[in-house]
């Protein structure tokens, strides 16, 4: 049993291992060859589990995570991409359906109005573009008019907010944020205590903007929002 256990966590963390160096692709497009690597890396992974060919999964994982590898170095190379990773297609065009290029990518209309609407689109004559990309995700170009106004159209001035940087999640201090705003924990320290939290750990989450350093923070029960008062 516990050889068994040790063979467990021992494919356990390789396959991890495996996965992280396919890449974020891996997760985040889902292309042909991805999707292959993490299926056969997942199915390698768990089949001495239930048989004896360990020595087998573990050349095996190391065969398709060094395939998976090479495949992705071989789609930075622009004339292998549409092999690799393939192309965008075009499925609806100033309003309307091309349905050879629907067919073509093996999309239903059923399957391409849900996803439409899924983005919160009902009416494709108001739609200039929807591109099904590589990925099998639908990108979607609003014609001009039927485009959200933007603060640009009305010629309006806009300031820049800021970004809100997490300093505590779940009573934890976060000193590399800290560290990226220049800022020390005793620093921290002060801005909570003057606003009433002298206590870290009671804080599930807080955050300061990288501008202003206004200062949000969640205790669990409510949001309190408070303006830095100097530097």
């Amino acid at each position: 049993m516990v050889v068994y256990i040790g063979k467990i966590i021992m494919l356990y963390l390789l396959t991890i291992i495996i996965i992280r160096l396919m890449g974020k692709s891996a997760f985040a497009q889902l292309t042909a060859h991805d999707l292959a690597g993490v299926f056969f890396v997942v199915s390698l992974a768990a089949g001495p589990l239930v048989t004896n060919s360990f020595t087998n999964a573990i050349t095996g994982l190391l065969v398709i995570g060094t395939i998976h590898i090479i495949l992705s170095k071989l789609t930075l190379v622009n004339w292998l991409n549409k092999f690799f990773i393939g192309q965008p297609t075009i499925v609806i065009k100033h309003g309307k359906l091309i349905k050879a290029n629907l067919k073509r990518s093996h999309f239903t209309l059923t399957g391409l109005l849900s996803s439409i609407r899924e983005k919160g689109y009902s009416d494709i004559s108001n739609i200039d573009y929807a591109i099904i990309e590589p990925s099998g995700e639908i990108s979607i170009l609003l014609k001009q008019e039927f485009s959200p106004v933007t603060p640009m159209h009305l010629n309006m001035e806009t300031k820049y907010q800021g970004l809100p940087i997490a300093v505590i999640i779940e009573g934890t201090v976060q000193y590399h944020n800290l560290h990226l705003m220049n800022k020390s924990e005793q620093w921290l320290k002060n801005r909570l205590e003057a606003v009433g939290y002298p206590d870290q750990k009671t804080i599930f989450y807080a955050a300061v903007r990288d501008t202003d350093h206004l200062l949000t923070i969640d205790n669990g029960s409510g949001i309190l929002e408070v303006h830095q008062q100097g530097k």
